[in-house]
């Protein structure tokens, strides 16, 4: 015994199982000492009873043991929030894994019939959740994941099939191509909708490209760079092509996505306990598990009683709260919203906007928005991570969050964004327009109305409904407002706009950023940049702004919020900037010239004190190494100010403002530097992405053109020029980094 204690380690002990060198006796007697509670007798059973002219008894009754002896460390993990797991809390777990148990597992599998199948399955997915490491080697092995994949043809082993696949792909280093996958289209054709719903969990991850998890490689410096490196389409891109080549597969996302829970039969609350398991239940396939022994128990009854002793006999379908129902429906829903989202946001977009008008999922979310959606009660107390309602991972947080996102994705610079709107909605869009004697916005005009909203209310008005009722901290505010601001993105409409202004939303936003007491910088930064698309060149919102900023106190009030934070308010800042530039060109109306006069927000931004304000901290806050997709507005925000000056030919004396402020701060060239500096990066990022340009030049109104000659005239290289930034900057403080910008 001490010469086998000199001698042991895992590899000579797995050796030794694996060739059957050491006694049974042997390691039963160690196991008493090492209290391996019989895990490595079993493991030496297990490997021998299943070769392939095995009969498998033993091997069925070996796997049912290991299985119990890890499951119970299995929900001790998943009820304790998925503590960081040791060896010493889950010792059943580390010995299973420390005598080559995932190694035996992984090799037998294959040889085993469903039923062994599925207890190994179960066996390998605990030691996983309790392990460290053992997730992580099961990835590396390229041929055990796609053999994985195979076994979700059949219906016995989906389940587990799918959850440790999943778990899987998501500590993978390289993700996987679909295309590996042995005959994919026909194995996703083959799965019923509750499966594919499922299989969406796993999708999610095949789909979307990783998260960096440094917030230096989110800046676009280094995104421009990671781009030139990275000239052919990632993973997650061909992932999405080869989906959307499957022959079906959006239609039936659309399906699941739109249909309706079904009635609950039965009125006991036998199982009301159940509704607690939301406080670790982290994987709709367990809940998948619950409704699945309640249709086999379900097949298997005869008969039913009444009477309260045999409750517990009763098929527990017959058993689920309606609730529980609703919740599994939700998940479901959550998975493939969230694909069909991550598809709308890639490099097919048109062809998936297309497929989701066709198969009508607008008209069918908007179906289900009272009744499931949005319902009046909402079990927010229901989290299954955290210990408040305000954890975003409860399910109807979640499905309401994604269900937004959705909705700003399919909206956004896109023409069926009228599909929100019902046909009355429309006809009063088009009634906006004759009314004001402007014309139809062709999107308008070529929108399908047989592809539109059904009811009373399009998903848009129901969408503003809700978003009044929020609390005014609600994490919720941001994702409403910005579903809505993606309905005013893009060339700006003064039909859209004034139809929103008629169902109050501009009255609902100063009362959030003036009057409600709201602290939550997120849900401010949405408003801004809502409250920005609803203005922006539209004479009544400005009007009906000043009517409610009825007093001093209220527009200084509105005036801190704005100065908070510009990263967050600089959107808002360009709309005035913008309007008020476009209204002291319309004199002739009368009703333009009133406002002008009259508005306090128009009269402040009138004051070129102010926006010169505006511009020296724009400029300040940003530099080309903290540029990101969040700041760059800033920018551009300095950018519109001065191409406004430069048309009424007063750019001279913004850049000399810019250097006397540089020279009073005293610290002179810093300001001017830095802002050559940025104008440059603007170069070399914007002219290489027509994406990004052509929404510039929809959203200001200002032809692209016109931005790059102006960025030119600024970066222009004679010191003489009264429009070049080199010209204000003295030449001790010359420090332009000429290799800024160099990979």
């Amino acid at each position: 015994m001490q010469e086998f204690d000199r001698l042991y380690t895992p590899e000579i002990v797995f050796f030794f199982i694996r060739f059957w060198s050491v006694t049974k006796a042997l390691l039963q007697e160690r196991d008493k000492r090492a209290k391996w509670h019989g895990i490595p007798v079993l493991l030496q059973e297990l490997y021998e009873s299943s070769h392939l002219n095995s009969d498998f008894t033993r091997t069925h009754t070996v796997l049912k043991e290991l299985s119990s002896l890890l499951s119970m460390e299995a929900m001790s993990f998943v009820t304790e929030d998925r503590k960081t797991a040791q060896e010493s809390t889950f010792p059943n777990t580390y010995t299973f894994d420390l005598f080559g148990g995932v190694d035996v597992s992984v090799k037998i599998i294959p040889k085993l019939n469903d039923d062994l199948v599925k207890d190994c399955l179960s066996v390998l997915y605990n030691c996983c959740i309790c392990t460290e490491g053992v997730t992580k080697i099961l990835a590396s092995r390229d041929d055990f994941v796609l053999f994985l994949f195979t076994l979700m043809t059949n219906k016995k082993t989906f389940l587990q099939t799918a959850t440790l696949i999943e778990d899987i792909l998501g500590v993978k280093k390289e993700m996987i191509q679909l295309e590996w996958i042995p005959n994919l289209s026909g194995l996703v054709q083959s799965f019923d909708q509750q499966q594919l719903a499922n299989f969406c969990r796993i999708l999610s991850v095949t789909i979307s490209e990783p998260d960096v998890g440094n917030d230096d490689k989110h800046t676009l410096l280094a995104k421009n760079a990671q781009q030139k490196r990275n000239t052919s389409p990632s993973r997650a891109e061909v992932n999405q092509v080869t989906l959307l080549n499957i022959p079906g597969f959006i239609e039936r996302l659309c399906k699941l996505a739109t249909r309706k829970v079904s009635e609950a039969t039965g009125t006991s609350n036998f199982l009301q306990e159940l509704e607690e398991w939301y406080t670790w239940l982290d994987n709709t396939l367990v809940l998948d598990a619950l409704m699945q022994i309640a249709t086999d128990e379900a097949e298997h009854s005869s008969t039913e009683s009444s009477d309260e002793s045999t409750l517990a006999t009763i098929p527990l379908r017959h058993r689920l709260p309606q609730s529980m129902k609703i919740v599994h429906e939700i998940m479901y829903k959550v998975e493939v919203l969230y694909v069909l989202c991550v598809l709308l946001m890639g490099r097919q977009r048109n062809q998936v906007h297309k497929m989701l008008a066709e198969f009508r999922l607008i008209p069918g979310l908007n179906n289900l928005f009272d009744k499931l959606i949005w319902r009046k009660y909402t079990t927010s107390n229901h989290v299954v991570h955290g210990q408040n309602e305000n954890c975003d991972c409860s399910p109807e947080i979640s499905f309401k969050i994604q269900f937004l996102r959705l909705l700003q994705s399919f909206s956004d610079h896109h023409e069926n964004k009228y599909l929100l709107l019902n046909a009355q909605e429309l006809n009063e869009l088009s009634a906006i327009s004759l009314k004001a004697n402007i014309p139809e916005v062709e999107a308008l005009v070529n929108t399908d109305r047989s592809l539109v909203c059904d009811g009373k209310k399009g998903l848009l008005t129901r969408l503003l409904t809700i978003m009044k009722r929020e609390p005014p901290d609600s994490s919720f505010r941001f994702w409403q407002a910005r579903a809505v601001e993606s309905f005013l993105r893009g060339a700006t409409s003064y039909a859209d706009q004034m139809f929103l202004l008629k169902r109050g939303l501009l009255e609902h936003i100063l009362f959030c950023i003036i009057d409600s007491g709201c602290k939550s910088r997120d849900v401010l930064q949405s408003y801004f940049d809502l409250l920005g698309e609803l203005m922006k060149f539209n004479i009544d919102a400005f009007k009906r702004f000043n009517k409610y900023v009825n007093t001093e106190e209220k527009f200084q009030v509105f005036l801190t919020q704005i100065n908070s934070s510009l990263v967050d308010s600089n959107m808002l800042v360009r709309c005035i900037v913008l309007s008020l530039d476009r209204f002291e060109s319309q004199t002739e109306d009368v009703k333009v010239v009133e406002v002008l006069s009259e508005c306090c927000l128009l009269s402040y931004m009138a004051r070129v004190e102010n926006r010169l304000s505006f511009l020296f901290r724009l400029v300040n806050i940003i530099n080309v190494q903290t540029l990101t997709q969040e700041n760059v507005s800033c920018l551009n925000t300095s950018l519109v100010i001065l191409m406004l000056a430069r048309r009424r030919g007063k750019l001279p004396f913004y850049l000399n403002a810019l250097r006397e402020k540089e020279y009073a701060e005293k610290y002179p060239g810093c300001l001017l530097n830095n802002f050559h500096n940025l104008l440059r990066f603007w170069q070399h990022h914007y002219l290489n992405k027509d994406k990004d340009s052509t929404c510039l030049e929809n959203s200001s109104c200002i032809p692209f053109s016109f931005w790059k000659e102006t960025v030119s005239v600024l970066l222009g290289e004679d010191r003489t020029s009264p429009c070049a930034i080199i010209g204000y900057i003295d030449e001790p403080y010359m420090e332009l980094d000429r290799d800024l910008l160099e990979d």
